[in-house]
């Protein structure tokens, strides 16, 4: 009877080992940061294919000096015109050209200039190519008419140095590129995570990973009695 029962008893542990062999462990700490990376992939690829492609087309005009101007000058008034640029005014002036409303032309044209040079590069952005061009065309038109009409006044005016034409390709980014970056942010994100998260949800990942390991868990050492504890009994002990 002893020995079925020491049978049945190493039976019963070696059910309970196999059993814990095939139980899923916890997932590994460093978990958040593939599956961001994932995630932002998977949303930076759907982005690149649902959103329409975006073109973009460039206009030059060069600010230029009459005899009596210097040069400076007409570096300054390029400065001042490109911030007019995009203004109502101007904006109206090119809306029948354009062929979109103004609040419409405000959000698909911009101008930039440089501190060195007297051009203003006026780029227009539309989802065609031919649309793209005839707004950076008809706000780099409007600039000029406006601008010329005080030329005399102001000793500067502004010609047309390049117009702009129907683009081939598309300005917005594909749908590689646009996930390649979302993976990037995605794994960034799940980076900060990980360096950001609590000390307790640290704590609780090193010692099930301690555990797994085969290391003795905190609690088994709960039961034993502290240094101290065992002193003060040594000394309540009778003296035979």
């Amino acid at each position: 009877m002893a020995d079925t029962a020491d049978q049945k008893k190493s039976d019963h542990r070696s059910e309970q080992k196999k059993a814990a062999r095939r139980r899923p462990g916890p997932p590994p700490a460093w978990w958040p940061l593939p599956a961001c990376a994932l995630l932002g992939l998977a949303a930076g690829g759907a982005y690149g294919v649902l959103k329409a492609p975006e073109y973009a087309a460039t206009s030059y005009v060069v600010a230029v000096p009459d005899d009596t101007t210097e040069p400076a000058t007409a570096l300054g008034f390029a400065q001042a015109y490109a911030r007019i640029a995009t203004s109502s005014s101007t904006l109206a002036y090119a809306q029948p050209r354009a062929g979109v409303t103004v609040r419409q032309l405000r959000t698909q044209v911009r101008a930039e200039t440089s501190p060195e040079s007297p051009m203003i590069a006026i780029t227009g952005t539309s989802e065609s190519p031919a649309g793209a061009a005839d707004i950076a065309n008809a706000v780099a038109d409007a600039l000029s008419l406006s601008s010329n009409q005080a030329a005399k006044n102001t000793g500067v005016q502004l010609l047309l140095f390049s117009q702009a034409v129907a683009p081939a390709d598309p300005a917005s980014p594909s749908a590689p590129i646009s996930g390649a970056v979302g993976m990037c942010a995605g794994g960034l994100l799940g980076g900060l995570w990980l360096l950001a998260r609590p000390a307790r949800g640290r704590h609780r990942d090193q010692t099930d990973g301690a555990a797994v390991a085969g290391a003795p868990a905190v609690g088994e050492y709960a039961t034993l009695p502290a240094q101290g504890d065992h002193a003060e009994n040594k000394e309540k002990e009778p003296v035979r």
